[in-house]
């Protein structure tokens, strides 16, 4: 086994002359997709040692090293991604070939996945349509790095993340810029209006109830620290519940203040029944990625679902 960030060790000696074997492209494919030789010996029902074994014999008959070892998986090589580039639609091709079932019925659901809030909002109401004619969708809810390597093992087809994954063997692009905003029910924001002017309003804050979807914070930290120069809000969080949909129930009920997307209040802005507290000149932004599964492409339901998402988040 080769040891973290070598790459792996191809013999010299003269590759064999014909063409590459079908078995070793397969398995090269897999490996190149999960990202792991542990997750690829898995999903081909082969052993790791056996994996490895192929991808050497296939390196031997290539010449030319495909991947280089990671404290957490494999990196391809630059020779290993023009290889998928050239294998995977016929290898794909080949595998539905004897595959009557999947000839004669409609393509397999598509399966999605990405934080539970935005699902809620944003993502579902965009799809709508898509399974109303018939595309059929199995979505999951959960942080970045486990739906990604769920992504890795081919459990998902689509995951919207919340930063790009590390790596050049997944394929993403940027979907949107999420808007982080600073409110609070119109009885806080009465109050605070109120208030001396020269007071800054991240003092003021020491007053009002912070809530908070998590003990560390992660949304309202970064608040503080890109607008007001702070590490942590004044006083810490005085609710922390499951979840940002729960931040909003406990905000209009009157509970305090809080930092969510704007997707997820944007309809209690409109209503009145949040308002937003500061208007910095540069808030804090997060970009959305939307991630590719490799060779999902070959389900035409993953690209109408992938096109309905793009063109909607233009307007998110």
């Amino acid at each position: 086994m080769a040891s973290a960030g070598r790459v792996l060790p191809v013999n010299d000696v003269a590759p064999p002359r014909g063409p590459l074997d079908l078995n070793l492209l397969r398995t090269f494919l897999a490996v190149y997709r999960a990202g792991s030789f542990t997750t690829a010996a898995a999903r081909l029902g082969l052993s790791q040692p056996t994996v490895t074994a192929q991808i050497r014999a296939l390196e031997q008959q290539t010449t030319r090293p495909l991947f280089t070892r990671l404290p957490r998986g494999t990196e391809p090589t630059a020779f290993a991604h023009e290889l998928a580039a050239r294998v995977t639609l016929p290898l794909d091709a080949l595998a539905g070939v004897g595959d009557a079932d999947r000839l004669e019925s409609r393509p397999s659901p598509v399966h999605l996945a990405g934080p539970s809030e935005l699902l809620c909002t944003r993502v579902l109401p965009a799809l709508a349509p898509l399974v109303a004619g018939g595309v059929g969708l199995r979505v999951a809810q959960g942080q970045t790095e486990h739906l990604v390597e769920q992504l890795r093992a081919g459990q998902q087809d689509l995951v919207i993340a919340t930063r790009r994954p590390r790596g050049r063997s997944l394929e993403s692009v940027a979907l949107a810029d999420e808007e982080y905003l600073l409110v609070a029910a119109p009885t806080w924001a009465g109050a605070l209006a109120g208030r001396d002017p020269g007071t800054g309003l991240s003092s003021l804050l020491r007053e009002v109830p912070l809530v908070s979807y998590a003990e560390d914070m992660p949304i309202v930290r970064r608040y503080w620290r890109t607008v007001f120069g702070k590490q942590i809000p004044p006083g810490g969080a005085a609710m922390t519940v499951p979840n940002l949909h729960a931040v909003v129930a406990a905000l209009v009920a009157g509970a305090g203040y809080s930092v969510l997307p704007r997707s997820i209040c944007q309809e209690h802005l409109d209503a009145g029944r949040l308002l937003v507290l500061d208007d910095p000149a540069e808030p804090p932004l997060n970009t959305l990625f939307l991630v590719q599964r490799p060779g999902s492409e070959a389900n035409p339901d993953v690209a109408r679902v992938r096109e309905v998402l793009r063109e909607a988040a233009r307007s998110w």
